[in-house]
């Protein structure tokens, strides 16, 4: 209920972080999208009122009702984003694992391509003042400077922009007021029928769908980082940006309506609403709100990257968490390959006119995906299943339609964020595929039927003590079992006598911030199960879990973990921990498929640029034994060797 009241509580800090980094991406779509619909077509009354009418009912229907009213409802304990989402209800069907990494791996590619358009259009605005400027170098530069900062957390770095969005929105309505008080005719475009004349009769006006598209590319980003910032922060700050948003293009229109007959040539619709006065303060605001607008993707993206660990879609790679707030975290890896995308994207298109091909089409497979998913979500809620129908054939509409005329991009650069989104998505495949192949031949064995033979080798002094509490990390989830590979570990590879020998166990919930524990006695002071259940986005620190572990089991007199060694002993001197590490790596004496093969192949060989097991269960490495022990996932068998005699 705590976190409940949370996520529904609006604060005025809490606004504030939302427009910085919720924002930024569907906050700067002025600058381009009635410059894309209207391109070098000649302007027409009929055209600028249906593409406003179509911009108009693009946001109300996909962002206004189906992302702030519709899917915010869907979080997972405060936490947003496809992957929160399918946690939500992957135990219903195995299916939707499938649309859980399309969408996310088609996210993930958008986020390298929003960074460099929203920059790039913004220097080159710099352009009309200063015409000779390089903007490729400046571009780079604000972009390195922009993934530096994300060290300092989203708190930080919202915090920082959320004036900055205030001051641009507050821009964008004032602009926008301005021109449409001189033109208020153009608000007959709030009528859909103008949006139905331009789809259907306008020639060639389906396709105009793969511009309008762009003012809504950030809604996806706006669920994405509802654990930053809150549900009810979001929809309350909605409401002033729409407002905002819609005023200045409706602005922008009631220009266009003066320049009826024309066409656009060099000139940008957004920077013309501008007074000569105003002109250089205005670019310089609008290439501060350009430069935040890459946020939203960014700090999307580590969301997304830390819940597809959790949920084995991505290898295990580092993940720091710059402040105690709930929801802040950087991922180190993932910025710095974000960054080095952005740089060459942008060597590649150059201009951000040559962008808007690359941009759109995959955020419409994320949000298609989304659909499937939320219409999922409300079949098993149980909600009614006419709502439920009718949400899915409106959105699968609607969207399918958005990427039916994205299509037309592809040739012309919509292939560079189609290529990054398989390759992700390839990644993804593989680790969970690898993950499944372990999961369903690792091999367990009980407990109880070793415990004797652990006691005995506790106490037999015949033999060197290799540690007083040897801890061993266990993926077996049953309290009675064990890898047998452990067993092997303790009585062949080197025996390992210790006095209590403790079997960790770490549980990943579909909650996303669970932190619980359970202990099973195997045998009293001799032998412990300790079972954690963390959430998705719990960082798992176990050799500080353990710890408390201890101190709770010491506190409730349910073991002793002086040594015992008697000199020791009689000091009351804390005996020493170990622990143990099993890294496997595949074996030669498998007979795998071909496609096995591949798969794990692919598998170990990207686990050697990952976070080591030990570093990533948080253990301090003075007190860890990495084992290597092979992989045998299929033994090769009808071995034909034949004896001879001499």
């Amino acid at each position: 209920m705590e976190d409940k009241r949370q996520l529904d509580t609006v604060k005025a800090a809490g606004l504030l972080v939302a427009l910085g980094i919720i924002y930024g991406d569907i906050g700067t779509s002025p600058l381009y999208t009635l410059r894309a619909i209207i391109d070098d077509r000649v302007v027409e009354a009929s055209l600028i009122k249906g593409a406003l009418s179509c911009v108009f009912w693009t946001l109300t229907l996909q962002t206004s009702v189906k992302y702030v009213f519709l899917i915010l409802r869907a979080d997972n304990r405060g936490e947003g984003g496809i992957f929160a989402l399918y946690a939500l209800i992957r135990r219903h069907a195995r299916w939707l694992t499938v649309p859980a990494i399309i969408g996310g791996s088609a996210l993930l590619a958008d986020g390298i391509i929003t960074p460099p358009i929203s920059v790039s259009s913004a220097i080159e605005g710099l352009a009309l003042v200063y015409p000779d400027i390089p903007t490729v170098p400046i571009v780079i530069a604000i972009l390195t400077g922009l993934f530096l900062v994300q060290a300092f957390g989203t708190s930080a770095v919202g915090t920082a922009f959320g004036p900055i969005m205030l001051v641009w929105f507050s821009m964008l309505a004032v602009l926008g007021l301005v021109q449409l008080i001189q033109a208020p005719s153009v608000l007959a475009a709030l009528n859909p029928y103008y949006a139905y004349w331009l789809l259907t009769e306008y020639p060639g006006g389906f396709w105009l769908l793969g511009s309008v598209f762009l003012c809504t590319t950030g809604a996806e980003a706006l669920y994405s980082d509802m654990g930053h910032c809150g549900r009810a922060n979001i929809r309350v700050s909605w409401v002033f940006v729409k407002i905002c948003l819609l005023l200045n293009y409706f602005g922008q229109g009631a220009w266009l309506l003066s320049i009826d007959g024309q066409t656009l040539g060099e000139r940008i619709p957004f920077y013309e609403l501008m007074p000569d006065w105003f002109l250089t303060v205005g670019i310089g605001i609008a290439t501060a709100a350009t430069v935040i607008a890459s946020q939203a993707l960014i700090t999307g993206s580590f969301t997304l990257i830390s819940e597809a660990i959790r949920l084995n879609f991505w290898p295990k790679v580092q993940l720091r968490y710059p402040s105690m707030q709930k929801g802040q975290l950087f991922v180190p890896s993932v910025n710095l390959l974000l960054w080095a995308g952005c740089v060459g994207v942008v060597l590649y298109f150059q201009e951000s006119k040559n962008m808007e091909a690359a941009y759109g089409l995959a955020i419409t497979l994320t949000m298609l995906m989304t659909t499937l998913l939320m219409t999922y979500f409300l079949y098993s809620h149980r909600y009614s299943p006419w709502w439920v129908l009718l949400f899915i054939v409106v959105y699968l509409s609607l969207e399918g339609s958005f990427l039916i005329a994205n299509l037309i991009k592809f040739p012309h650069g919509g292939w560079v964020s189609v290529l990054m989104g398989l390759i992700i998505a390839g990644v993804m495949f593989i680790w969970l595929q690898a993950f499944k192949i372990k999961l369903r031949l690792a091999e367990y064995v009980r407990i109880d039927q070793y415990l004797e033979a652990i006691k005995e080798l506790s106490r037999d002094i015949s033999m060197p003590k290799y540690a007083t509490h040897l801890v061993f990390m266990s993926n077996a989830g049953r309290q009675s079992e064990i890898e047998s590979k452990i067993i092997y570990s303790i009585f062949q590879k080197r025996p390992k006598r210790a006095d209590i020998y403790w079997f960790v166990h770490v549980d990943t919930t579909d909650d996303p911030y669970t932190m619980e524990y359970k202990v099973n006695t195997l045998a009293a002071d001799d032998c412990y199960k300790v079972t954690f259940r963390l959430g998705f986005r719990v960082e798992q620190r176990i050799n500080l879990f353990f710890r408390k572990v201890i101190e709770d089991m010491v506190r409730n007199k349910e073991v002793d973990i002086t040594s015992r060694y008697e000199s020791l002993n009689r000091q009351n001197v804390i005996g020493d921990f170990r622990f143990v590490v099993l890294e496997k790596f595949l074996s030669f004496e498998n007979d795998l498929s071909i496609y096995e093969r591949f798969i794990m192949n692919v598998y170990f060989s990207v686990k050697k640029f990952t976070t080591p097991e030990a570093r990533w269960f948080g253990l301090d490495s003075s007190s860890v034994k990495i084992e290597k022990v092979p992989l045998v996932i299929r033994p090769a068998e009808n071995v034909k060797l034949k004896r001879i005699t001499s």
